[in-house]
């Protein structure tokens, strides 16, 4: 259970929305207690808190959280530095768009992927279908740091957990990938990046 008074995070170390949250808490410096539960192997008081028994879950004093688009935006909103959200409506709704489409077009191919009931041809489907996708959206990285974005945005913390296990879901990028590749990299040496990576995730790509 969390310390009272400080933030308790309940992350699987292999999940890539528990990795989302680390990430922001990792940008943000903020200092919570990190609590790793496997799959299916919840303690009695995150049954508690949580009905649906589901990973990532955040915990503030009596305010349980536990979608990580809803944990990552009560973050930015209860540490607003530095934001992850942009001030102006128009363009932090785009924002949200952006990790919209993150979550709909690629995360779930990738938890497709993971899935040891999927079929294997659904898995190869949508690893062919994933890995063109993120060849096809390479382009846009050239222009800008971050995913059309000159500032780290609550996008790049739900898309770079996912581009961190590719090695593990089988897919490798082609040199014409550059610009994603290149993102990657950078985003990847940040302190804050490396701070949010549990040891499971760190072997991934060793």
């Amino acid at each position: 259970m969390a310390v009272a008074n400080r933030l308790g995070c309940y992350s699987d170390p292999l999940c890539q929305y528990s990795h989302r949250v680390r990430l922001v808490l990792a940008e943000k410096d903020v200092v919570a207690d990190l609590i790793d539960v496997r799959a299916g192997d919840y303690p009695d008081y995150l049954a508690e808190v949580n009905p649906y028994g589901t990973l990532p879950t955040l915990v503030d004093r009596d305010l349980a959280l536990y979608d990580s688009m809803i944990i990552l935006e009560y973050l930015d909103e209860r540490y607003p530095h530095p934001p992850l959200l942009p001030a102006y409506p128009v363009v932090r709704a785009n924002t949200r768009m952006l990790a919209y489409r993150v979550h709909h077009d690629w995360c779930r191919q990738a938890d497709l992927i993971s899935d040891s009931k999927t079929k294997d041809a659904v898995r190869t489907k949508a690893r062919k279908e994933l890995r063109e996708s993120l060849i096809g959206v390479s382009p846009v990285f050239t222009s800008m740091p971050y995913f059309m974005s000159e500032e780290l945005s609550l996008a790049d913390c739900c898309l770079l957990p996912l581009l961190w296990r590719l090695p593990a879901l089988g897919i490798d990028l082609p040199p014409a990938a550059k610009p994603l590749l290149d993102y990657m990299n950078r985003n990847f040496a940040r302190p804050a990046f490396q701070a949010s990576l549990s040891a499971e995730e760190r072997l991934i790509r060793t």
